[in-house]
């Protein structure tokens, strides 16, 4: 690999400059944020830090299974669509026996991800909630940030 060329199978955990299209993460501790490409090589990555918050989050084995699986279905909905070279980046919020999770792309579709799918059949039965947002970038002309949102409750045992 040439010092010119990035490495497409690096990841990063960061801390950015807010991004007004973006839900805001400025001081909040409970956010972890994953950039990596949007590459069907890189969803381990973002499988390994849902599965690895919902552990320390004390979520019971189902649940963490579910969330690595929603994870990876939403990634996978965003990589078909995105643009050449777009990063994936994933934003993960625990918080009160919930797992939050957002997900984004830049992409030139500006339908988002088709709901009328057996992968976003598998999604909503993996999570408690899940929807998706398509908004204008401001970073790249004639393209858009398409964001799939998921959470999860944790089960209380009495």
């Amino acid at each position: 690999m040439s010092a010119s060329q990035p490495d497409r199978h690096q990841a990063s955990v960061e801390s950015s400059a807010p991004n007004p299209q973006a839900p805001s993460t400025d001081g909040d501790p409970h956010v972890v944020e994953v950039r990596v490409m949007a590459d069907p090589e890189q969803l381990p990555v973002m499988r390994a830090v849902v599965g690895d918050l919902a552990m320390r989050a004390d979520f019971d084995v189902d649940t963490i299974a579910d969330l690595r699986l929603a994870v990876d279905e939403a990634c996978s909905s965003l990589i078909r669509i995105a643009a050449e070279q777009s990063q994936l980046v994933g934003r993960f919020r625990t918080e009160n026996d919930v797992l939050e999770f957002t997900a984004e792309v830049n992409s030139p579709d500006a339908s988002g991800p088709r709901k009328n799918t057996f992968s976003w059949r598998v999604l909503s039965a993996l999570s408690d909630n899940v929807a998706s947002s398509v908004q204008e970038s401001e970073e790249h002309a004639d393209g858009h940030v398409v964001r799939i949102q998921l959470s999860k409750g944790r089960m209380v045992h009495e």
